[in-house]
């Protein structure tokens, strides 16, 4: 059986920059969007066309060019401009609706790039069901745990928290500092007749560089999910009633063989 790092020397120079079949999710330099082909972004730069709120109320979400922290002023707070612009914001305050995609996708490779204000928390729902949680674990001194950034958050059953996935450590940035997440996710498999075969699976979550995530089933939607049932294909989510958020850089393709 050939090697992976033999694999890669094997690959012409060529596909290392968007040619290859395979991924090994990790970082190589700039984001991947920038160095390899067949990326989409979701947001167009000027608006919020391609995404909904998810409780059908009007949109609350707006478009920006630049974001503002102040960490003396109101660190809990993000100062932004209603403008055109390529990054999206939950309001100065963030407790508005979420938002999700009018599209809908299967496996995928996502990255995107997220600022909070402190104490902020928020999330990115694949399938508007399994969340990666997005949550200010900066400067913690404690164990990491299911709701800490970098986290896939945990299902709730019967009135208590079951499942989820720790970090496998604490990459979050301070608030007001610009960080990313890469997304390998496999969506979960159906029989002829409806029947789950396969759970989803994280494959892998890259937080700021750090992988954070390895193959990681997820049993059934993580808690404050859409309310869509499990399929091949779904709406992504971004969640913006738990403190400000900000996105920008907001890049999918289709994913491909994981080394």
């Amino acid at each position: 059986m050939i090697s992976r790092r033999n694999l890669l020397a094997a690959l012409p120079a060529a596909s290392l920059y968007g040619q290859s079949t395979f991924t090994d999710g990790e970082v190589h330099g700039d984001p991947p969007y920038l160095l390899e082909e067949g990326w989409t972004s979701l947001l167009n730069g000027k608006d919020l066309s391609g995404w909904t709120s998810q409780d059908g109320k009007p949109q609350q979400w707006s478009t920006t060019k630049a974001v503002r922290w102040n960490r003396t002023g109101n660190p809990q707070h993000l100062g932004f401009r209603p403008e055109p612009g390529g990054t999206i914001v939950n309001t100065p305050r963030g407790y508005v609706n979420n938002i999700n995609t009018t599209e809908k996708f299967g496996d995928m490779e996502l990255y995107l790039e997220f600022m909070i204000a402190k104490g902020s928390n928020s999330g990115v729902y694949l399938h508007g069901l399994y969340e990666v949680q997005i949550f200010d674990s900066y400067g913690s001194w404690e164990e990491v745990t299911e709701v800490d950034g970098g986290a896939i958050y945990h299902r709730w059953i019967d009135d208590r928290p079951v499942g989820g996935s720790r970090p496998r450590v604490n990459a979050c940035r301070r608030p007001g500092e610009w960080q990313s997440y890469y997304i390998l996710f496999r969506a979960p498999r159906f029989g002829a007749n409806g029947t789950k075969l396969e759970n989803a699976k994280f494959l892998r979550v890259v937080y700021n560089g750090v992988t954070v995530q390895r193959n990681v089933e997820v049993e059934g939607g993580t808690r404050a999910h859409m309310k869509v049932k499990e399929d091949e294909k779904n709406p992504l989510m971004l969640q913006g009633d738990h403190g400000p958020v900000a996105f920008r850089n907001v890049y999918w393709r289709p994913l491909r063989d994981v080394l």
